[in-house]
């Protein structure tokens, strides 16, 4: 009787299972690429593009870019990957990477190379030029030219020192038509042509740039002969040489930056090579203006929170103090400790803090950013970056107080390459940057209605704290110019810093503004110290480079 039952029992047991449904989903579990080592290449955090989910290996000339030793692909804990995580690669295409955990993840291993070529003969004009993909160069020399009897001065097709080349540069002298050339690197064999074409132009402006108190002049002219530029403010009789040690000069190929010019003011320039001139060229330089509330002495504050402008909706300046006010904290404020021989009243005061109740909660960095708090999802917060802006400063200068504290506060999501623990050091960092952002494209994110796009014409970026995706990339298109100073130790009194903006080009106009101020560098990951602080004060934009 007792078997029987337990038999029923087992039955019921058996039939109960078999009816229950699991309806649990599985957690979502978002798996990142966080770092690559190994040998003959650098990948560093900005080169992990979380939001298109590409990590970018920058190899060294003379690594073989179909043998690419991998010492270490670090990913998400618990992930699996769908190709080994080291080893020899073949990276002339694209490198897929599957994550798997829960859900997949795909993932890109793209490597670039920059391999210098040059092509140089005697009496050349201007630059050579190269096509990569067509395997062709050519070099312009005057017309009247011996093309029976052309000198190549130097010639490099290939990886520095292991590249072989046939014919020898010696058999290289006519050039009636094309020559070709036949290089070998590695298992890779190459065949080019080279051409050497006449011209009549002995000089000419390739690219003029005109900024606030600055002026770009890119030319070419005739190799070996004497090269330079003039210029001269409009309505002026006498013209300005250039001094030789600022003209960068390469080949035929000659440029330079005047400086200590006046904003608004209209200027001529020539190029010369020996006795031959180009046309004058007119440039108008652009006006200056200054950062809105740069000095930090405009505060209100509205509803128990601290904006640093005349209201909420009219500063130029953005906080986390919306989000932190949920908590009933303020990151950032005014302060009278202001900078010595500031003719103001008040300072900028950033402090990093827990953002909770009752010790539950998370770091907020104390902040201060050109843009404006969007808005709070749960616990976490969306800001907006950026402000109209099209003209291209020189630097940022202000003046600066820090506090270094220890790490309090890590998350499990951490920057990409990095491990940062409690204990650590924090770091505090300033940036600024310019650039042609669009809403359409840096302003997407998650948002509660189904909108995802939060960026607008005037704060065109949109920083969500639960996407490392949409986080602030130095290294992004649209950036066209960037600087930055990272706080590695306390700076116990008023100190003054100038940080240079390094430009990807001169000739690009930019559309926005961005400026950020965090006491904690790695805020939005929520890492950080509460005992971290900054203190700011007198911010200006700088458009000459020699006031720097």
């Amino acid at each position: 009787m007792k078997k029987f039952c337990s038999r029923i029992l087992l039955a019921l047991s058996i039939l109960l299972t078999a009816c229950i449904k699991n309806d649990i989903p599985y957690p979502v579990v978002v798996l990142d690429i966080l770092g690559v080592s190994g040998e003959g290449f650098t990948c560093s955090e900005s080169d992990i593009d979380r939001k298109n989910r590409i990590v970018t290996l920058h190899l060294d000339e003379t690594t073989d870019i179909s043998r690419v030793q991998i010492d270490s692909i670090s990913v998400s804990s618990g992930a699996k990957s769908s190709v080994p995580l080291s080893g020899e690669f073949d990276l002339r295409g694209n490198l897929p990477i599957t994550l798997s955990l829960y859900q997949d993840y795909e993932w890109t291993l793209h490597a670039e190379q920059q391999i210098e070529r040059i092509f140089t003969v005697k009496n050349q004009i201007g630059s050579s030029e190269f096509d990569v993909e067509a395997k062709t160069a050519t070099a312009y020399v005057p017309t009247g030219t011996d093309m029976n009897n052309i000198q190549i001065t130097e010639l490099k097709l290939g990886p520095k020192d292991i590249t072989t080349m046939t014919p020898s540069l010696e058999e290289l002298t006519v050039f009636e038509t094309y020559r070709q050339v036949y290089i070998q690197y590695h298992d890779f064999k190459e065949t080019w042509r080279l051409y050497v074409i006449p011209t009549d132009i002995s000089i000419q402006f390739t690219q003029t740039d005109a900024w606030s108190r600055v002026i770009w002049l890119y030319a070419a002219g005739k190799s070996g002969t004497s090269l330079g530029f003039r210029y001269k403010k409009s309505g002026d009789t006498q013209w300005i040489d250039v001094p030789a040690e600022k003209i960068t000069i390469d080949g035929g190929s000659l440029s330079t930056c005047i400086s200590g010019l006046e904003p608004e003011t209209t200027y001529e320039a020539i190029a010369y090579s020996d006795e031959n001139e180009t046309e004058i060229v007119t440039l108008t330089t652009d006006p200056e203006t200054k950062l809105t509330n740069g000095d930090f002495e405009t505060w209100c504050t509205e509803k128990d929170i601290v904006y640093p402008g005349p209201s909420k909706e009219s500063s130029y300046w953005g906080t986390g103090n919306p989000g932190a006010a949920i908590a009933g904290a303020t990151l950032t404020s005014s302060t009278t400790d202001k900078r010595p021989g500031s003719p103001g009243t008040y300072a900028a005061h950033l402090q990093s803090k827990l953002a909770g109740i009752a010790g539950i909660g998370r770091l907020a960095a104390g902040n201060l950013f050109v843009g404006q708090y969007v808005g709070t999802r749960g616990t976490n917060g969306i800001v907006g970056f950026g402000r109209p802006y099209t003209l291209r400063p020189t630097a940022l200068k202000g003046w600066i107080k820090y506090n270094r504290g220890t790490i309090t506060d890590v998350s499990t999501v951490m920057p990409p390459g990095l491990t940062i623990a409690k204990g650590d050091p924090d770091n505090g960092i300033v940036y600024i940057a310019v650039g042609t952002w669009t809403p359409e494209e840096y302003g997407v994110c998650e948002k509660e209605d189904g909108n995802k796009q939060v960026g607008t014409d005037e704060v065109p970026i949109s920083i969500d704290t639960r996407d490392p995706n949409t986080f602030f990339n130095p290294k992004s298109p649209a950036v066209v110019a960037y600087g930055e100073m990272v706080l590695t130790e306390s700076i116990a009194d008023w100190q003054q810093f100038t940080i240079k903006l390094d430009y990807n080009t001169t000739h690009t106009v930019p559309t926005h503004l961005v400026i950020v101020c965090s006491a904690s560098r790695y805020g939005d990951y929520y890492i950080g110290s509460r005992d971290s602080e900054m203190w700011l004060d007198d911010f200006e934009l700088v458009y000459d480079y020699e006031e720097e």
